[in-house]
């Protein structure tokens, strides 16, 4: 599975990049949600992983350009506070949360969720 991860923050870009790379997946790091429009552009991703809080374009407003062009976009939204009313505002169906911090399982277990459904996809 590709991934494409938005993370402005260093420390944690780093480690779950590393997290996500160790089970397999091939994974494209970016600090901010212009670079990552550019990078998916040129190869969309099965995959894009933001954080909400981002420089410039906010990781809601990414999210919902990417729903704009492909509504069946495969989407884990990351936020240290509950984004329910904000992710429904997206309509996208395969739009999910993680609230930070999260731990590996929870992790694991959305990207579980998200490969099974491409699988089904497929």
């Amino acid at each position: 599975m590709r991934v494409l991860y938005v993370e402005d923050n260093q420390q944690l870009r780093e480690s779950i990049t590393m997290l996500l790379q160790s089970e397999g997946r091939l994974v494209s790091a970016c600090v901010n949600a212009e670079d990552a429009l550019a990078l998916d552009a040129s190869e969309p991703f099965d995959l894009v992983i933001t954080d909400v809080t981002l420089p410039g374009m906010s990781g809601l407003e990414f999210s919902a350009r990417l729903l704009s062009a492909d509504a069946a976009r495969q989407i884990i939204v990351c936020s240290g506070y509950q984004l329910d009313r904000e992710i429904g505002e997206l309509g996208g169906r395969n739009v999910r949360t993680l609230v930070k911090p999260f731990g590996i399982d929870e992790l694991e277990s959305v990207l579980d969720r998200v490969e099974a459904s491409l699988s089904s996809e497929r």
